[in-house]
This record gives structure tokens, C-alpha cells and sequence, in this order.
């Protein structure tokens, strides 16, 4: 196979992984990232506790993310028929890539808004910060560089169950890899298509490194006191009160 034949294999299989990817990464950040924040609320000591929901949503988190993602997507098929209408193609591979990117992505979250300083938190309770002030004000942006190396470290893994899907007839690089370089031994396509993951995985692992260090960065510089002061700027001054009486 010539290089003008495998050039349209490939722009279309990495336009098909990309919106699997894509599509399933947003999904699963947008449920993961509150059903995380709720799994460290709920626990106990936590501004939530209550330990029967989070042992429940714990177990559901768990049983979710250690099946395998080949059985996962013979178990949904006939949830992903009722979604979009079929079992076969992009868009019905996203629904088992997004299932099983939540419950990864969420213990991603657990760990990433555990490392947040403790002190910050009760610093905010005792200015009178309710739930919704402290996860918005403290808990989210604290955990911000540790989310987006999580949300990388999602996306990667994502690729590779994409890869998977594509075994099944969920097109993308895989299902390119399995038809043209396996079934068919064009090995030279096959190992094409294995460089190009890897580029790939490369520059979204150099890209979210970045970006975690440089709003880590940012954070050690700023550190979390701007933040405190603007949430007691908001507080009615009572000096001030007492002087104008």
C-alpha cells in the first residue's frame, strides 16, 4: 500500500478517534468532576458526611472502573442502541468511552481536591462560607493544576479504549490498525498507525504538563491569601460600622 493510499486511511480514522475522544472526554469531566468532589464531601469529616452515600457511591465508583472496557462495551449494548440507535460506528462508541471515563476521572478528582490544604477550608467556614462558597472558592481552584493534569491523564486513557472500540466496529485508529494491519498484513500501515498514537499521547502529555506547572506556578505565586481577602472584603465591616455609630 502506497503512502497516497494510507493518507486518507488515516486523516479519516484520526478524525473519528479525536471526536470519540473529544466528545467522551467532555462527558466524563462534567460527571466526574462533581460526583469526585461529592465522593471527598460525603466522607467522613467531610462538610457533607454522610457515610451510607459515600460508601455507596464509592462501591458504584469502584465496581464501574475495574471491569474491563471490552466487557464494558458488550454490557451497554443495548443501552448504547437505546441512546443512538445503534452499536456500531463513532458515535456509538462514545457512550461506553464516556461510562467508562466517569468513574476513572472521579477518583482523579478524590485525590486531587484530598491535597488541598485543610486550613484553607476552615479559614472560609469561619469567614461564613457555606458548601457551594468553599468547593467554588477553594476546593476547585486549590485542586486547579492537579484537575487538568488529571483531565490529561483521562484523555490518554481514553485513546487507548478508543483504540479497543475500534476492534468492534467504533472506527478510529484502532479499527484502521486491526483491518489494514492485521487482517489484511499491511504491517507498514499497522506501525504507522502505532507512531501516530504515540506522537499523539506525547505532545497531550507534554501539553497538560505545561499547563498543570504553569498554573502551579501561578498559584505559588498569588498563593490562596488574595482569594481569603477578597471573601472577607465581602463582609460587612464592623469596625467600620462601630465608628460611623
Amino acid at each position: 500500500m502506497t503512502w497516497s493510499e494510507m493518507q486518507p486511511l488515516l486523516s479519516q480514522a484520526c478524525s473519528e478517534t479525536f471526536s470519540m475522544v473529544l466528545w467522551s472526554t467532555l462527558i466524563a469531566v462534567v460527571a466526574g468532576l462533581p460526583l469526585g468532589i461529592l465522593l471527598v464531601l460525603t466522607d467522613r469529616g467531610g462538610l457533607l458526611q454522610n457515610v451510607v452515600a459515600n460508601k455507596v457511591i464509592g462501591q458504584i465508583v469502584n465496581v464501574a472502573r475495574s471491569m474491563p472496557f471490552i466487557i464494558l462495551m458488550v454490557a451497554l449494548m443495548t443501552f448504547t442502541r437505546w441512546v443512538t440507535g445503534t452499536t456500531i460506528g463513532t458515535t456509538a462508541a462514545i457512550v461506553p468511552l464516556a461510562i467508562g471515563g466517569i468513574p476513572f476521572f472521579a477518583r482523579l478528582v478524590e485525590t486531587a481536591v484530598r491535597e488541598v490544604d485543610r486550613g484553607l477550608v476552615e479559614a472560609v467556614q469561619a469567614m461564613g462560607g457555606n458548601t457551594w462558597t468553599i468547593v467554588r472558592k477553594v476546593l476547585v481552584p486549590e485542586a486547579l493544576p492537579s484537575l487538568i493534569a488529571s483531565t490529561t491523564t483521562t484523555i490518554i486513557a481514553l485513546i487507548g479504549y478508543s483504540a479497543m472500540a475500534g476492534t468492534v466496529g467504533g472506527g478510529g485508529l484502532g479499527d484502521l490498525a486491526v483491518r489494514y494491519g492485521y487482517q489484511r498484513f499491511e504491517t507498514e500501515l499497522m506501525w504507522i498507525t502505532v507512531a501516530v498514537l504515540a506522537v499523539v499521547i506525547s505532545l497531550l502529555q507534554f501539553a497538560g504538563d505545561f499547563a498543570a506547572r504553569a498554573l502551579h506556578r501561578r498559584g505559588g505565586r498569588s498563593g490562596p491569601a488574595p482569594r481569603l481577602r477578597l471573601l472577607r472584603a465581602k463582609e460587612p465591616d464592623a469596625a467600620g460600622v462601630g465608628k460611623v455609630a
